[in-house]
């Protein structure tokens, strides 16, 4: 399986960075030209190209892995994804849950628009990083004295976006692991807050922030469970490299921004409140292994296949023209010795009118001169 990982990254980690980079310079164009003059035409525009770029991410999950999502929602939540704007709070259980986010956006036909709250280190990644900053995701350094005017500010930005986003705000500020978990659980205990079990204590300064400044223009909140089957490994990158497949079930539950509380202590509280349930539903989910709510098929759209192929397709034959012109560079440079000392010896033979007819003629019967074919 280690082969198998390093046979995949190393042709997979090319095409991403190569393809990567074409995306990042015509994000990057846009942003000098188009961008100056209409920022909703540069913001529809490098959605198509955040999508090139991310959909080869999807189809590494969907295609090459074969992780399968299984998402449960009542009617009116499934029905209203990616016809909105929407503030989106999960668990944060594995490595790939933003992954797992960029699936269902792309399910709902918003992966171009999606957007997250991030640490400020990752927009420095190449390629992935830059394309974030492009599309306009929003990076902290976990610092709330710093961050919270850049969380404002960017949030703000936001008002006048043309097409439905989702915002996805990670509360628990930091992913799912035991030693977290017991960490939590002492804090809990000194501040006489419900022990949690399978959720980490939110932390609800930004999520806060979040909502009375997203309060007049995005219409919903999305709740979002992740969980993974007892029968089924975790999924996490490495696994996804070796093309090993797993199970991930989501329950999506949508609240209207309209009945959240008006105070910044009931926000703060609602949040918690939230996170106090979500850990006795996940109770519930190990104990029946159902989240008690319909299914929604989700498939697996072609579209991150077809991408992946033209991607493929557009790099191959540009190394192809590459290494043809290399070759051909590098025999012309083999025969010039040999054309300056004929051209020494018979100047006259090799006139500016002449001389390619005449080079040909010599290099296909290599002759030691002129004369020889005179």
């Amino acid at each position: 399986m280690a082969v198998a990982a390093a046979l995949m990254v190393v042709p997979f980690g090319l095409l991403f960075l190569l393809s990567g980079l074409i995306v990042n310079v015509v994000q990057t164009v846009c942003f000098i030209t188009i961008r100056l003059f209409s920022k909703s035409l540069y913001r529809r525009i490098n959605r198509v190209l955040a999508e090139l770029l991310w959909l080869q991410l999807v189809w590494l999950v969907d295609w090459w892995a074969g992780v399968k999502i299984q998402v449960y929602a009542d009617s009116k939540t499934y029905e209203s994804m990616g016809e909105e704007h929407a503030l989106v709070i999960s668990n944060h259980r594995s490595d790939i849950d933003w992954l797992v986010g960029w699936i269902l956006a792309q399910r709902s036909g918003c992966l171009g628009s999606a957007l997250a709250v991030m640490k400020k280190s990752s927009k420095f990644l190449p390629v992935i990083g830059w394309s974030m900053w492009f599309a306009e995701y929003l990076f902290l350094e976990r610092s709330w004295a710093k961050d919270e005017t850049t969380l404002k500010l960017g949030l703000q930005r936001l008002k006048d976006f043309p097409r439905p986003f989702w915002l996805a705000l990670f509360v628990e500020g930091t992913r799912f692991t035991p030693a977290k978990l017991l960490a939590a659980q002492e804090y809990a205990a000194l501040q006489g807050l419900p022990a949690p079990r399978n959720v980490l204590i939110p932390r609800t300064k930004g999520f806060v922030s979040a909502v009375n400044i997203m309060r007049p223009f995005v219409p919903a909140i999305y709740d979002v469970t992740v969980a993974i089957p007892s029968d089924q490994p975790s999924p996490t990158m490495l696994r996804i490299l070796k093309g090993q497949s797993s199970v991930v079930h989501v329950l999506i539950k949508r609240h209207a921004m309209a009945d959240m509380p008006e105070t910044d202590d009931g926000v703060a509280q609602w949040c918690k409140n939230l996170f106090v349930a979500k850990d006795a539903l996940l109770d519930m989910y190990i104990s029946e292994g159902t989240f008690g709510v319909e299914q929604r098929q989700i498939g697996r759209p072609l579209k991150s296949l077809l991408v992946f192929a033209f991607w493929s397709c557009v790099l191959s034959y540009g190394a192809f023209r590459f290494f043809k012109c290399r070759n051909a560079r590098a025999q012309r440079g083999l025969h010039e010795p040999e054309q300056r000392k004929i051209s020494a010896h018979f100047p006259e033979f090799y006139s500016k009118s002449e001389w390619h007819l005449k080079t040909i003629i010599y290099s296909r019967d290599h002759c030691i001169g002129p004369s020889a074919r005179l």
